[in-house]
């Protein structure tokens, strides 16, 4: 009986407690959306402050850093601005495996998804760069058996999609591999690799997950510092139509 007064009695207490605690609602009032145009006018006092910063800038950004006498576009199976980014992974990558491995890059391989635009014929200028790569990302390579290739040369197959690559020949018939080869010769499956590519794709990105069975080897380079500087190097462009990928009845 007594643990039957006290189960009642905490019943109500509980019950006393819930009566004397309200919730408080807070006023809410619609806000009117501002919208940007024309109309919209700009803060002056905001203006005057960047405005030497932004012609700075701008200065910057329209310095000419090359020359083509082509157009250089991403379209097609092998573009010629995707073989010539793919060559400047390649080069740079290779010149920084000599110091720091003591090794060379056997290939390089970007996406074309990365390559945001394309170049026009004429002076080539440093906003140009950042508009092709606005991305952050870096140069990194992989070291992979030559047994674990095939996973590259299949994703190929599969896809037969213009990724832009360097010291890389694939061929693919019908869908299926017919030809693979690495500075002209046929991998070996003992061998390593070492294939320079960006961090996004090193990670899996595109679906690129073969490179998991690599070792990943950070470089620190950003791809858009490395193609600014081969740019530099080389004041009139020279674009590379050759052919690197070759897919045989694609639909």
């Amino acid at each position: 009986m007594r643990n039957k007064f006290l189960i009642i009695g905490i019943a109500l207490i509980t019950l006393t407690a819930c009566k004397t605690t309200s919730l408080q609602v807070a006023k809410v009032q619609t806000q009117q959306n501002i919208s940007i145009n024309k109309e919209l006018k700009s803060d002056e006092e905001f203006v005057k402050v960047i405005e030497p910063y932004k012609q700075k800038l701008d200065q910057e950004m329209n310095q000419k850093i090359s020359h083509t006498n082509t157009d250089l576009t991403k379209q097609g199976d092998n573009s010629n601005l995707g073989n010539l980014l793919a060559d400047y992974t390649f080069d740079g990558a290779n010149e920084w495996a000599k110091i720091n491995l003591k090794k060379n890059v056997d290939a390089a391989l970007i996406n074309i998804g990365g390559i945001r635009t394309t170049i026009g014929k004429g002076d080539i200028l440093l906003k140009s760069i950042f508009e092709v790569m606005p991305f952050e990302n870096e140069i990194v390579i992989i070291k992979m058996k030559g047994s674990d290739l095939q996973g590259l040369f299949d994703y190929y197959a599969k896809n037969q999609v213009n990724n832009p690559v360097s010291h890389l020949y694939i061929e693919t018939e019908n869908g299926n591999i017919s030809k693979g080869l690495i500075n002209g010769k046929a991998v070996n499956p003992e061998q390593d690799y070492y294939i320079a590519t960006s961090d996004y794709l090193a990670l899996g990105g595109d679906n690129m997950r073969f490179f998991s069975k690599g070792e990943y080897i950070a470089t620190g380079i950003k791809m858009r510092d490395l193609f600014i500087e081969y740019f530099k190097k080389n004041p009139e462009v020279q674009p590379n139509n050759e052919v690197r990928l070759q897919f045989i009845g694609k639909k």
